[in-house]
């Protein structure tokens, strides 16, 4: 089975998002450099993050998200975001009402059994989990392989944490990749088990 990763961009005190949902300058970094990041060539970074990034995307076939992200997004129009084969979306309540049902975006209810669908769906592949409250559970259930973070020089004061609610300690091992980009540092941490 594909490593479970945790992963966001966050703010230097530990937000994903604002208060009202907004991920303000959070995404800035990714129109900070001149090499396109993806066939869209909206997104260009410098050649130091898109050599980083590029490659942990390449490796990502199923992104695990919570209904709040996948309603805020609209559900990314029913075709997953970043190029990923599918999306696991954590909720209680059923797919929306007119989803096509073709789309591949799978609902399950509870984080142990969204976890163990997209492995099964991943393979050998890469699991990501948005950071945030999902990401915060999977990672209090012992889901997680390792916690990659994209972090921003901006100081939000409040918001949407990184780790969600999570209120247990869990420890990290010392980062193995601490790669400095345009307006971001990239950073990947292996939970220590």
């Amino acid at each position: 089975m594909g490593k479970v990763v945790m992963y966001s961009s966050v703010s230097v005190d530990g937000f994903v998002a604002d208060e009202d949902d907004q991920p303000g300058p959070l995404f800035d970094w990714l129109s900070s450099g001149d090499v396109p990041l993806d066939e869209s060539g909206e997104l260009k970074v410098s050649q130091t993050s898109y050599d980083h990034t590029r490659a942990y995307w390449d490796q990502i076939a199923v992104t695990i998200v919570g209904r709040h992200v996948f309603d805020l997004t609209d559900g990314w129009g029913g075709k997953p975001p970043g190029g990923v084969d599918h999306v696991v979306v954590v909720s209680h309540r059923p797919m929306p009402e007119g989803w096509d049902p073709e789309a591949p975006f799978h609902f399950v209810d509870g984080v142990e059994a969204a976890v163990a669908k997209a492995q099964e769906l991943a393979g050998d592949r890469l699991v990501e989990v948005a950071a945030g409250d999902v990401g915060g559970q999977v990672l209090a259930a012992g889901l997680v392989d390792e916690v990659r973070m994209d972090v921003v020089p901006v100081v939000f004061g409040s918001g949407k944490r990184y780790f969600g609610s999570v209120h247990a300690q869990h420890l990290l091992e010392d980062p193995d990749v601490v790669i400095q980009g345009n307006r971001v540092l990239h950073l990947r941490y292996r939970v220590r088990r």
